[in-house]
């Protein structure tokens, strides 16, 4: 009997210990916490560093050619520009400059391989107006934002590669450089009618014209004209329009030859830039014209540009006027909206540019500059 009890004492013990050892037959023992449901408004449980500002940038520029005068003006500011802004936003802004030297063939090449090596953004000068799809199609393909300035492409253009990629134009208002040239004749009539140098009550002018495509060449040769008729002068060309494609030395020999043809009976010449300005006064001074010696005789020159060596030549007497196209207020607004697309951010953020009424640019203002 003792023998059977101690028997049943050690059974009983062992189930007592199996059933501590046992795990707990509750849920919140044998299964983890279920995870709480998304919440959508959520910000993620890893930090999103998509739109953080990078360190640095690479910007290339594609430029119609280097020795443009005005151009060299954008292409100083943008350095500059590319720095100052660069540090205030902490980003080491690396600019790479190509020189098409007026040539479109060249420009494709070196898109080609701007494109290609994929950077951050590209800002377009164009060699040709007519022929920015060729740029866009490669920027596209590479998947790389861009902008073009100064040299608008032209209206049959502007959907395909500007409006339809969602790119931007950085430029002036065609045709306020243009009134403002017919504005100065007006004055300058006003103030000395003896430009009318023959007392026909007309005045007689030579047109020098950029380029026969270019919007701001063709509405800077007709709105000078036109302001200068809306403001109560009378106008007369003499010959042809000169199209010498923004070239002092071109200028320079169509200058000589107009000069041969009408001599005296010039009264007035319009240049859509100050490169052909100089050149016409060039050809000007060869026949003792626009020296700036008192007693010299001397023809209107209205210029487009303001580079200081026209503001040197209106101090000097040789140019009577110009109207100032901003470069380095040109320079820094490529620089500040390239950045905002190489960001991926809105083109304006940030600055207190405004886009124009026709959606698709931001426009420079013109300024005089006479006497």
């Amino acid at each position: 009997m003792k023998k059977l009890l101690t028997i049943i004492l050690a059974l009983a013990l062992s189930v007592a210990l199996i059933a501590c050892a046992a795990p707990s037959a509750s849920p919140a023992a044998t299964e983890p916490p279920a995870a709480p449901p998304a919440d959508e408004g959520a910000a993620p449980a890893v930090p999103d560093t998509s739109d953080e500002t990078p360190a640095e940038l690479n910007i290339g520029v594609l430029v119609w050619k280097y020795d443009d005068a005005y151009g060299s003006t954008v292409r100083t500011a943008m350095t500059r520009y590319a720095e100052e802004i660069g540090n205030e936003m902490g980003i080491k802004i690396n600019l790479t400059m190509q020189d098409a030297g007026d040539s479109m063939a060249t420009q494709n090449d070196q898109a080609d391989i701007m494109f290609a090596s994929k950077p951050d953004f590209v800002i377009i000068n164009l060699a040709e107006v007519a022929s920015g799809q060729s740029l866009v199609d490669k920027a596209l393909a590479n998947d790389v934002p861009f902008l073009f300035y100064n040299k608008e492409p032209i209206e049959d253009t502007i959907q395909s590669v500007i409006k339809d990629p969602g790119s931007i134009f950085i430029g002036t208002t065609p045709r306020e450089a243009g009134d403002m040239q017919g504005e100065i004749l007006a004055d300058l009539y006003a103030a000395d009618p003896s430009i009318d140098k023959n007392g026909d009550g007309k005045l007689q002018y030579i047109m020098f014209m950029g380029e026969p495509n270019n919007p701001e060449a063709i509405a800077r040769s007709q709105y000078s004209v036109e302001t200068a008729v809306a403001n109560g002068l009378t106008m007369e060309q003499l010959g042809e329009t000169l199209v010498c494609n923004w070239d002092q030395a071109q200028a320079q020999d169509a200058m000589t030859a107009t000069f041969a043809n009408y001599g005296e009976q010039i009264e007035v010449i319009f240049a859509n830039n100050d490169q052909m300005a100089f050149g016409a006064i060039a050809a000007l001074n060869a026949v003792g014209y626009n020296t700036g010696v008192a007693g010299d005789p001397e023809i209107v020159v209205i210029g487009v540009d303001a580079v200081d060596a026209a503001l040197e030549s209106i101090k000097a007497g040789k140019m009577t006027a110009t109207v100032m196209q901003d470069g380095d207020a040109m320079g820094k607004a490529n620089i500040r909206i390239a950045i905002n697309g190489a960001l991926g951010r809105d083109w304006l953020d940030g600055t207190d540019y405004k886009l124009s009424a026709d959606g698709y640019s931001v426009r420079i203002p013109y300024a005089k500059i006479t006497e």
